[in-house]
């Protein structure tokens, strides 16, 4: 009898579209939209609305300095909701298992990992 393979996933129903479409945040129209944009429009999107919140003048945070940060962040969550372990991700970065596990705790995805938010499949 063959052993599931399920059991070594350990990023299984990670996807940030999935969760983000079970809470009503999104939908497909939306998804559709968001794909005909380039990453750099889509982040000059978020930039622009974020600023007028705030009247444009985000005092006290150094976005040029914060950009690295934030990029990281957001491709170590992609690379762990699409892959479907810790390995394939790290091996997606092209970094070892060690620094992936090491930018687990310095960027504070670790909630990630886990699947509180109950979430079934659709």
């Amino acid at each position: 009898m063959r052993k599931s393979s399920k059991k070594n996933l350990t990023t299984q129903n990670k996807s940030v579209i999935f969760k983000l479409k079970a809470k009503n945040l999104i939908n497909d129209s939306l998804l559709v939209s968001i794909n005909n944009l380039t990453l750099e429009d889509l982040i000059s999107i978020k930039l622009e609305l974020s600023a007028n919140h705030i009247n444009n003048r985000p005092y006290g945070f150094s976005l040029w300095s914060k950009a690295s940060y934030i990029m990281k962040d957001s491709l170590i969550r992609f690379a762990l909701s699409t892959t479907n372990s810790k390995k394939s991700a790290a091996r997606f970065l092209g970094i070892t298992d060690s620094e992936l596990y090491q930018a687990i705790k310095r960027y504070e995805v670790a909630e990630l990992l886990k699947d509180n938010d109950n979430v079934e499949a659709l």
